[in-house]
């Protein structure tokens, strides 16, 4: 009896059985693990529980004359039980006894799936890394190709080839969002809010949708006139469409239609859209629906009903923390054979939605100057883009391609330098790390940082002084004479 309780007290299963696969002891594991008392358990065959197919099978490999030989032995077993997916530990001794054969089973099915998710998070933290870095690299060409497009653009105005630049641009422009989604990916893109118009946002992003989902899929988009403007970010929200696109996508593997919708809608009964109502945003796919337990757990980060490999089970945990941080909330609806529906409800804002800017000619004269500014960027093409831009506009430039060329040159040219612009990374030496060695020669210096990483991401890795303003690549012309102009309105930054 003691013995039996301390078998008992083990979470582990223990069974005992003869050569006629017959169970000849158990403890209260095994009756857990097999769903069955103890009293039904005992003289049962292990046939009875596996099959006799299985059973036989096991069985012969288990008797071999060198597992017998070897003794104790350990092993995984991976497979179903009860028509679900099991991995087991397993223990076992043949003939420990003359005609008594034992099994210690642990049940590891838990475990093997948080290993694998493990895995998978590490991977995907992997790929997000090199999205990060691909990223940075592409804004760097894509300020260079959408900044000299611009300028060419306007050179031209009317004239043959003005529209080629403009397509050029919005090449450009696309691509910027494209690059931006890489950031969100891999968490190196923190959310910038404008007021944007949901309508005007999901119709813009269409075409892509199209191409994205393929020529089977029907895309429909309803949405009303003159809804009012929630304050989000605009990458970010065309990143929830994308997700929703594409899980609506595999949801129709036989074709059906996509319908998005943008409607406003109001909390109360009062009949207009006012401040503190929302815009619905509803994303309705006409797939194989989901389960309500499937559905219970839609938004559960690594939560998939694909299969392995197919899906990381972090579109709809994505989707789901973006529309949380933008103020929103998100509903899904949804049955099997009748489709899917996804409702994101985002608050109105009093701001007027953000609207493509193509440059103001006025505005341009007014950020002209005539200050001295020392440019330090590594990459030559963005630097004599930024030479060019500025001097055009009546600054001085000081360009120099790396932090000690520009320190030589400060130390040279000696006072009268009114700003210093810089990229934040850096081969030999980072672009605040420069800012410091040229405190003690141009104390005070003003600071304006580019970079292809985003504000979020470089303060954690540069540390940027206090007081200095941050520019993002890609950048057009006009965002770059606002940073500087802006800048030069400041007073000069007080050290220690």
């Amino acid at each position: 009896m003691e013995l039996q309780a301390i078998l008992d007290a083990t979470m582990d299963v223990i069974v005992v059985l003869d050569s006629d696969r017959r169970f000849v002891s158990v403890n209260d594991a095994a009756c857990r693990f097999y769903e069955r008392p103890r009293t039904h358990l005992l003289g049962a065959r292990l046939d009875d529980l596996i099959g006799p197919d299985r059973a036989a099978r096991d069985w012969e490999e288990f008797l071999s004359e060198e597992r017998v030989a070897k003794g104790m032995q350990e092993d995984t077993w991976e497979g179903e039980q009860d028509g679900r997916p099991i991995v087991l530990e397993v223990r076992s001794h043949p003939e420990f006894v003359p005609g008594r054969h034992l099994f210690v089973m642990r049940d590891v099915t838990e475990r093997r799936r948080l290993e694998d998710q493990l895995r998978q998070a590490q991977k995907m933290e992997a790929i997000g890394q090199l999205a990060g870095g691909v990223a940075h690299d592409f804004n760097n060409l894509l300020t260079v190709i959408g900044g000299y497009g611009e300028i060419a653009r306007r050179r031209i105005g009317a004239g043959p080839g003005g529209n080629e630049l403009l397509e050029v641009e919005r090449a450009a422009e696309r691509a910027t969002q494209l690059t931006k989604q890489l950031l969100a990916f891999s968490r190196q893109q923190v959310l910038d809010p404008v007021p944007l118009n949901l309508g005007e946002v999901a119709s813009g992003l269409a075409p892509m949708l199209r191409r994205l989902i393929g020529e089977d899929i029907e895309v429909a988009m309803l949405t009303d006139d003159g809804l009012p403007s929630v304050l989000a970010d605009r990458a970010q929200i065309e990143q929830v469409l994308i997700n929703l696109a594409v899980n609506a996508r595999d949801a129709m593997p036989t074709g059906g239609t996509l319908t998005i919708e943008a409607r406003g809608t109001s909390l109360g009964e009062r009949g207009t859209i006012e401040a503190g109502d929302y815009v619905c945003l509803t994303v309705t796919d006409t797939g194989v629906g989901m389960t309500p337990e499937t559905m219970s757990r839609a938004f559960d980060p690594f939560f998939t009903t694909k299969e392995v490999g197919q899906g990381t089970g972090l579109g709809l945990a994505t989707v789901h923390g973006i529309v949380t941080q933008s103020g929103g909330h998100i509903n899904v609806y949804s049955e099997p054979a009748l489709g899917t529906s996804f409702k994101i409800y985002l608050p109105v804002t009093g701001g007027a939605a953000e609207a493509s800017d193509g440059g103001d000619g006025n505005e341009l004269e007014r950020l002209a100057g005539s200050e001295t500014i020392l440019l330090c960027e590594d990459e030559e093409g963005v630097r004599h883009l930024i030479e060019y831009i500025l001097t055009g506009h009546g600054y001085r430039v000081l360009s120099t391609g790396g932090p000690h060329e520009a320190v030589e040159r400060a130390i040279d040219h000696g006072a009268g330098i009114d700003a210093l612009v810089s990229d934040v990374i850096m081969p030999d030496m980072s672009g605040p790390e420069l800012a410091r060695r040229l405190e003690p020669v141009l104390p005070g210096l003003r600071t304006l940082f580019v970079s292809g990483y985003t504000a979020e991401t470089v303060r954690g890795r540069g540390r940027l002084p206090a007081g200095s303003a941050f520019l993002e690549k890609p950048f057009d012309q006009l965002s770059l004479l606002r940073a500087v102009r802006s800048l030069l309105g400041q007073p000069a930054p007080r050290n220690g």
